[in-house]
């Protein structure tokens, strides 16, 4: 295989054919990891789930392609918001009322370093299942993933989500 032909998101390392594309620089994401992403966005939006998976969407991206330069409050949200969907089985309208809580009860959040490894599932996992039941399984298994890659933060997201949701 031509190495030349692709490209490895930064991210989550996912190998993808490179394209004309151009990154979201609010993540650590190449191009065209970020345009899967738009697949996924665009698949969570339009099928009228009760649940809202969106929200588990969207916080299972950005906990898996934190920028360096980023502004603290992304990963801080995306990281609890994965607690209260994968620990605590959270809906994502649930988690997205969490969201609002915490925006309203603090603007400063704690940066978090992302591990080495941010898991072995990417957004290419998802966008490969069949849309229905099996695309949203992965999209948990995803969710899932991601989460147990930051062990090493768990114990300070249930902290800070205590002591901002408890009030």
């Amino acid at each position: 295989m031509d190495t030349s032909l692709y490209r490895d998101c930064p991210g989550c390392g996912v190998r993808l054919p490179q394209s004309e594309a151009y990154p979201d620089n609010r993540y650590h994401a190449s191009a065209e990891c970020w345009q899967l992403y738009g697949e996924v966005t665009a698949y969570t939006l339009t099928g009228g789930d009760k649940d809202f998976i969106h929200r588990l969407a969207v916080d299972t991206y950005a906990a898996q392609h934190v920028a360096e330069q980023g502004k603290p409050i992304g990963p801080a949200f995306a990281l609890i918001g994965l607690y209260y969907a994968c620990k605590r089985n959270y809906s994502g309208r649930q988690v997205q009322h969490l969201h609002m809580l915490l925006a309203q009860r603090s603007k400063t959040w704690p940066r978090f370093l992302p591990p080495a490894n941010v898991g072995p599932v990417t957004v290419l996992d998802v966008v490969q299942a069949q849309p229905g039941a099996e695309r949203d399984a992965a999209l948990r298994r995803w969710a899932q993933s991601v989460w147990s890659a930051w062990c090493q933060e768990h114990e300070q997201v249930k902290t800070l989500a205590a002591r901002f949701l408890a009030k």
